[in-house]
């Protein structure tokens, strides 16, 4: 009776170990600002490497519709991290969503305001009067009004011209509604047009115009921060050594996103466009006060001078502290 009990007791414990290793990972989705371009390659490359799923993790990477849509979905429970502006995070944070940057990608701002080489605009100030595309939700309108302000000029004096991000190119070479440019990042948006038969843009980046930004940030809840701190670590490392991953090897970084995507992604065109993009991120991962090179830090002085920046032009409140936008507890 002894040995059956015993026989029986060990069954039982053979049975909690199996189900303990069989635990399922944890499901995370991650939303992106928008369809796969070549700065989500880092992702897919951990997607495909399986550093994600070493964490623990099931990714499910969606495309987005502009970065403050992309953090929306993650406010209201829709998806758990977001890729996007960290400019349009802070927007949104500062009216009431609880978000809050774990890690930082692009460390500096790729925005710009493209014009067609034919439209003669040489100096910003020419384009009083003058008309933009643009792109609702889309992260680069929210520094725009500095960049005005900069060269002198005022909202009124630009009329901007909203269509969808898919014809966003399209429109901006054909000079759509009488438009002589546009507002999107030197990171894409040249190597787009380009794809597209176009001559390259004169380009007025806005870091010549006293924007000194933040470019993109990883998004979480704070009420998921304070709840599963673990899930938070986990996903921010991997995601920091999938980038790690895609410095040291980019085509296999674009590779990932062909396997992912398939389609035009696969072809040789399609690789060269993501593999320009990709270069221009990897170009901006690291800021110049971040000294160590920390990769996906939210660097204290950057955010101090961003949230100065927003709280002087963007009718951010006054009151609020550049600290409560981030965390860097699951960086290092």
């Amino acid at each position: 009776m002894t040995n059956f009990k015993n026989l029986m007791l060990g069954a039982v414990a053979t049975t909690m170990l199996l189900v303990g290793a069989a635990k399922a990972d944890d499901d995370v989705k991650l939303r992106l600002n928008w369809m796969y371009y070549g700065s989500h390659a880092g992702f897919a490359l951990g997607k495909v490497k399986g550093f994600y799923k070493d964490a623990g993790i099931n990714l499910d990477i969606r495309s987005g519709n502009g970065s403050g849509s992309a953090h929306r979905l993650v406010a209201n429970g829709d998806s758990d991290f977001s890729y996007g502006s960290c400019g349009s995070m802070v927007n949104l944070a500062s009216q009431g969503a609880a978000l809050i940057s774990v890690a930082v990608i692009d460390a500096m701002g790729a925005d710009a305001v493209l014009v067609r080489p034919d439209a003669g605009i040489t100096k910003i100030s020419d384009l009083k009067g003058k008309k933009l595309l643009t792109t609702s939700n889309a992260g680069v309108n929210t520094f725009f009004p500095i960049v005005l302000s900069t060269a002198g000029l005022s909202p009124s004096d630009i009329t901007l011209t909203n269509v969808p991000d898919g014809a966003l190119v399209s429109s901006y070479l054909q000079g759509a509604g009488e438009t002589v440019g546009m507002l999107g990042g030197i990171d894409d948006k040249p190597a787009e047009i380009k794809k597209n038969g176009g001559a390259a843009p004169v380009i007025f980046p806005y870091s010549s115009y006293g924007v000194n930004q933040i470019g993109y940030c990883i998004v979480a809840r704070k009420d998921m921060v304070a709840k599963n701190p673990d899930l938070v670590k986990r996903f921010v490392q991997a995601t920091i050594k999938s980038y790690k991953a895609a410095e040291a090897n980019p085509d296999a970084a674009i590779a990932a996103i062909g396997d992912i995507v398939g389609g035009t992604m696969n072809e040789d065109e399609g690789k060269a466009q993501a593999r320009a993009v990709l270069d221009v991120t990897l170009s901006l991962l690291y800021s110049a006060a971040n000294k160590d090179r920390t990769l996906g830090l939210n660097v204290p002085s950057d955010w101090e001078s961003m949230v100065t920046l927003m709280k002087k032009y963007n009718d951010l409140d006054p009151k609020v502290d550049a600290k409560q936008f981030y965390t860097n507890d699951f960086v290092k």
